[in-house]
């Protein structure tokens, strides 16, 4: 693969130089373009081929892993050790992480639930157990807030809302999208922190006229709400670290594209053996 790079770049450094940059002899070098290249070698260049259209395709966000299974349901019989390793030669990567703040402000007198999810994130059915929360977006406008319901199930984002304040009204208007996309029948569990907006009265008289129980996260705990947390994560590795936001509309039509047609329709999750939310709930329903 040194010798590769030094081809690949031949037009931009000295061979000489490169060489010895990377611990190699030109005439080994020299002799190395002389030779056919093996079947082997001509079979990952084909692969590294096949492993970018991958990567972009995935917005640059996928590792080996996701790659491999896209690989494997494209016809190629690759395992991940040689995705992975042809990836790191390649020098392609998935999207890193930064640090995110959280938004929650328990101090507050309202009160507050019991921890009855208990981090017991893994559910059966749709429409049985739903986790919102919120987080914000900079953009050169100000902030930008961002409020999701998540389907446990199926970790489909069912409601969100965008407001460029942090209100009440930012969390009622996720829930009321996703009791009006959902329209749950029977049992379900709605879980969150215990921040104001979820304490608030509007958004516990919703809750209570369609017959949603109430959960919440112990205080200073995210890990009662990981689900979402990692939701959030996600987002911003995958598109807002990632972006130079001038206004507010600007961050929410590339949010809104975000989430409706890449995370719940195209997305790998590896909870839902690597499927995204609306091809999991698809053949849920064919079981």
């Amino acid at each position: 693969m040194k010798y590769r790079a030094i081809k690949d770049n031949a037009g931009r450094f000295a061979v000489n130089l490169m060489c010895s940059a990377l611990g190699v002899g030109a005439s080994g070098y020299y002799a190395w373009r002389k030779r056919p290249e093996s079947a082997r070698a001509q079979a990952n260049r084909r692969l590294i081929e096949q492993i970018r259209m991958a990567h972009r395709r995935s917005r640059r966000c996928y590792g080996s892993p996701r790659i491999t299974k896209d690989l494997r349901e494209a016809g190629h019989c690759v395992g991940e050790n040689r995705v992975a390793r042809l990836m790191r030669a390649a020098q392609i990567r998935a999207k890193s992480a930064r640090k995110w703040r959280a938004t929650t402000n328990s101090s507050h007198r309202l009160p507050v639930a019991e921890n009855t999810l208990n981090r017991a994130f893994s559910v059966t059915q749709p429409n049985r157990v739903w986790a919102g929360d919120i987080s914000y977006v900079w953009t050169a406008q100000g902030w930008l807030y961002l409020a999701v319901v998540l389907d446990l199930y199926s970790r489909a984002v069912v409601g969100w809302a965008m407001s460029e304040r942090l209100t009440t009204d930012l969390a009622t208007d996720a829930l009321t999208m996703a009791l009006w996309r959902c329209k749950p029948k029977g049992a379900l569990l709605h879980h969150s922190d215990r921040g104001i907006q979820y304490a608030a009265a509007d958004y516990q008289r919703l809750l209570a006229a369609h017959g949603i129980d109430c959960s919440m996260s112990r205080k200073g705990n995210c890990r009662d709400n990981a689900v979402v947390e990692s939701f959030f994560h996600t987002l911003q590795v995958e598109l807002v670290h990632h972006r130079r936001y001038l206004t507010r509309d600007e961050a929410r039509q590339d949010i809104f594209e975000w989430i409706e047609v890449f995370y719940n329709r195209q997305r790998r999750h590896s909870t839902l053996g690597y499927r995204s939310p609306a091809e999991f709930e698809a053949m849920s329903k064919v079981a």
